[in-house]
């Protein structure tokens, strides 16, 4: 399956704002959106345009697309599955989108950019019930406990999570344990 291996600062310059593609490194001085805040490309050629309603909202699309890691036909299989549920289709999708495995995992801060936690669910890191699972759009439901393989757990990159993220406060729909490495979706998240 096809993904984009692009260099994602040129990502967030391109759509005018952070996306935090890249972790620790979008809150440092080093990120590239603070150096260079101009779209990507030969600098001091034509001029901006004003964009059309079609534009911005493209933009908009582009922005939930590149945050959370999908693809076309992933984003529009997405929406079209809010759009059948019950209730306000906007909360729906992303409330689906939130409780994607690789989106817990980052959320929990087992790793500190979305790609990291889909290199972790997809390299046998990540366990959710006790039960092995390495797909990273597989959604999780409340109630679900995510932990770290016994294994995995000193690796230096989860030592490092539990170092950085240790101190942060978790979303209120999630129960975080950084000293052993597990996590329990405890309610459905809300916008």
């Amino acid at each position: 399956m096809a993904r984009y291996i692009g260099p994602v600062c040129k990502v967030c310059r391109r759509e005018g704002s952070k996306l935090y593609l890249k972790g620790e490194r979008c809150y440092s001085d080093k990120c590239s959106f603070e150096r260079k805040p101009a779209t990507p490309g030969v600098q001091g050629v034509g001029r901006r345009i004003k964009k059309s309603e079609y534009g911005l909202q493209l933009r908009e699309k582009q922005k939930v697309k590149y945050s959370y890691g999908l693809l076309e036909k992933q984003f529009r299989n997405q929406f079209f599955a809010a759009d059948k549920a019950k209730g306000v289709t906007a909360d729906t999708f992303f409330r689906g989108l939130e409780l994607r495995l690789d989106n817990v995992v980052y959320r929990m801060g087992f790793g500190r950019s979305r790609n990291e936690a889909r290199q972790l669910v997809r390299h046998n890191h990540i366990y959710v019930n006790g039960k092995k699972l390495n797909i990273p759009s597989a959604k999780v439901k409340v109630g679900d406990e995510i932990t770290v393989k016994e294994k995995s757990r000193s690796m230096s990159g989860f030592e490092l999570a539990t170092e950085l993220y240790g101190k942060r406060v978790p979303l209120p729909w999630f129960e975080v344990d950084h000293s052993k490495l597990t996590g329990k979706v405890t309610q459905s998240n809300e916008r």
